[in-house]
């Protein structure tokens, strides 16, 4: 059986993985294995993956940069939940999710099994269960359809997610005329509060 612990062993040796989040499902990797990501999607590598950690001190910890007041106030307000934030993070992780970039996506889900893998995994690139340009899967059997020889998270089935994409809000240094330093780059399964907290 696929619980979280045996499933963290699966990553460690570089696999990539199925588990359930309050969006979508996720297909993930250790980062340094994030390339097998983009092979498994046949996504275009210009596409970036987002970080997934089990709470805010695991993703502070694992990037090892200073954060910001305002990027710690808009993760406490929203984490765990169905935002994406954008950061303007550079280093190791960046490198193996964003090649070339200069930000990061980090994630909190609100889903208890997701976050048990990661306690256990670690930080996890990650990115919707589907193949470039296809549906996104909503549940385990579409999942597993679409990446078959993939493990899965168990007990199965998962819990229902949204069968939304998270809302994703990239920071912004304040220029002049705008109101606030958060930009909303996707509506998703949130409704964003607190963009004045900059």
């Amino acid at each position: 059986m696929n619980a979280p612990a045996q499933l963290a062993r699966r990553l460690a040796e570089g696999e990539a993985v199925l588990f359930p989040t309050d969006t979508l499902p996720a297909l993930a990797a250790r980062p340094e294995a994030a390339a097998l990501l983009w092979r498994l999607k046949q996504r275009p590598a210009d596409k970036p993956l987002i970080l997934m950690g089990a709470d805010l001190a695991q993703l502070i910890e694992a990037l090892g940069v200073p954060w910001q007041q305002a990027w710690i106030e808009q993760a406490r307000c929203h984490w765990p939940g169905a935002v994406t934030l954008v950061l303007p993070i550079a280093g190791a992780l960046t490198s193996h999710l964003h090649p070339g970039g200069t930000s990061l996506g980090l994630r909190v889900p609100a889903c208890d099994r997701a976050r048990e893998l990661l306690r256990h995994s670690g930080p996890l690139a990650t990115t919707s269960a589907n193949r470039s340009g296809e549906p996104p899967a909503t549940t385990a059997a579409e999942a597993s359809h679409q990446f078959p020889g993939l493990s899965l998270l168990e007990p199965l089935p998962w819990p229902p997610g949204s069968g939304q994409a998270s809302t994703v809000l990239a920071w912004r240094e304040l220029e002049e005329g705008t109101a606030h330093p958060w930009a909303v780059l996707r509506s998703g399964a949130a409704v964003p509060s607190g963009l004045g907290g900059g």
